[in-house]
């Protein structure tokens, strides 16, 4: 009985591990490639409002797919959707590195965003279904994997450009892939009959989202160039339309009736959007100024760039804990009041600073993520209940990338053709207002039921 019961932890161990190597692909691809971008200017001739168009492009096309391949894996399988993701990425990272021109490497990364969009609603549906015990532990390792492979994703790049080029930040997907297929083929259960069909799918309510999304950020991405009042008008308008026909749905693609139920729900994807504005500003802003204006090669800007990585893993032990004992809002109290404190502290950094200096202001922004990123995905389920724990994700995730999306924007308007001192300093006010507003949102937040938060 007691070799039955360890063989099975062994099984569920390595399913965990199959899901997990899948579902990195996606946050560890989002980040990896910032210290890429300066680069990749020099390579394409391009703008940093050019070459940003490689980091909007991949998160609307996750903000898109994410909820596009969950619904997918309900209705055709779950295994077949993530084993197709692992191949989507499998050939964009083959051939992005093969790019004749941006254009091309947009493509590219836009298949490897859908492809690693599909990983997790499947993966996470696997566990679901296939571990019974200690499952929120299963969900909270792949959580983990998830969040520290976007922390680690500069520092990572940057060893890699360090001995190669932009290429390798394509060709290291091979061992997480080869890893994860191979241990989903065998351990992954085979699909049961299709649930439905193609034509159940909210067709027009996914046509909607997409425009209303991109035309968004066009308006975002426009504001270098100055304001744009027909794409705001637009923006405004297909937002409004995509809400009244979500809402008459009885099947929708972005269930808007669950948000307006929900309003401390709502206010929570509120905050986790203005979290993921600063976090990837920071994540996506610093490592180019680096290069740019403190003159650092790769490798070094990657060192630099793990003080924010190593300090936002150290903490989480400690957030945990708090957590357990005290809910999640006193942790998220001190993770926005940081926020603030950080990116003043950035203000702090001038030409030809000293290492030290740029590592300490990123320590503290490092302990800020730390302390927001378990903060709000606990908060998250103080108010949702167990049922609704599949949409809530859902929606979380893509609350996520529309942070994601409006970084990018706002380094693009902020950065614009050049990237100097004064450009960090104008990104540090931004990022400290949005610190006030998620502290803000934090402190109106009812205190959620501790003991859910144990258990």
């Amino acid at each position: 009985m007691a070799l039955n019961q360890t063989a099975i932890k062994r099984k569920e161990m390595l399913l965990i591990t199959a899901v997990a190597l899948g579902i990195l692909l996606n946050p560890l691809n989002t980040t990896m490639i910032s210290v890429a971008l300066a680069r990749l200017q020099e390579d394409f001739q391009l703008t940093f409002a050019d070459v940003s168009w490689l980091i909007s492009t991949y998160y609307l096309a996750s903000a898109i797919g994410q909820p596009l391949m969950g619904k997918w894996s309900d209705l055709f399988g779950r295994k077949k959707v993530f084993m197709l993701g692992l191949l989507l990425v499998t050939l964009s990272s083959s051939l992005a590195p093969l790019s004749p021109n941006f254009g091309w490497l947009i493509g590219f990364r836009i298949i490897q965003a859908v492809g690693s969009s599909a990983l997790f609603p499947s993966g996470m549906g696997i566990i679901r279904s296939q571990i019974t015990s200690n499952q929120a532990k299963a969900l909270g390792i792949v959580s983990i994997f998830s969040s520290t492979s976007a922390a680690f994703g500069p520092s990572f790049g940057g060893l890699l450009l360090h001995y190669g080029d932009w290429p390798l930040i394509f060709l290291c997907n091979f061992p997480f892939i080869a890893g994860s297929f191979v241990l989903a083929w065998k351990l992954f259960p085979n699909d049961p009959k299709a649930a439905g069909r193609a034509s159940d799918m909210d067709w027009r309510g996914v046509a909607l989202f997409s425009a209303v999304i991109f035309m968004w950020l066009l308006f975002f991405l426009s504001l270098a160039d100055g304001f744009s009042l027909w794409k705001l008008i637009v923006g405004a308008g297909l937002s409004l339309w995509l809400y009244r026909y979500e809402l008459g749905q009885s099947k929708p693609f972005i269930n808007v009736a669950f948000l307006r139920k929900n309003m401390n729900v709502t206010l929570i994807y509120a905050q986790f959007i203005l979290t993921n504005i600063a976090f990837y500003s920071i994540m996506f802003g610093i490592p180019s100024y680096l290069q740019r204006v403190q003159m650092m090669d790769p490798q070094k800007t990657g060192l630099v760039m793990l003080s924010i990585a190593g300090f936002s893993v150290l903490v989480t032990p400690l957030v945990s804990h708090w957590i357990d004992r005290s809910g999640s809002k006193p942790p998220l109290i001190a993770g926005t009041a940081l926020v603030v404190g950080g990116s003043l502290q950035m203000l702090l950094i001038q030409d030809q600073a000293s290492v030290v200096t740029i590592s300490l202001v990123l320590c503290v922004l490092g302990i800020a993520n730390g302390f927001n990123n378990l903060g709000m995905q606990t908060a998250l389920y103080d108010f949702v209940t167990k049922e609704e724990t599949g949409i809530a994700s859902g929606l979380f995730m893509t609350s996520r990338f529309i942070g994601t999306i409006l970084s990018s924007s706002l380094l693009a308007a902020l950065f614009g053709k050049n990237i100097t001192t004064p450009h960090l300093h104008s990104m540090a006010w931004t990022c400290a207002v949005l610190g006030v507003l998620m502290l803000a949102l934090t402190v109106r937040m009812p205190r959620g039921n501790v003991q859910k938060a144990v258990e």
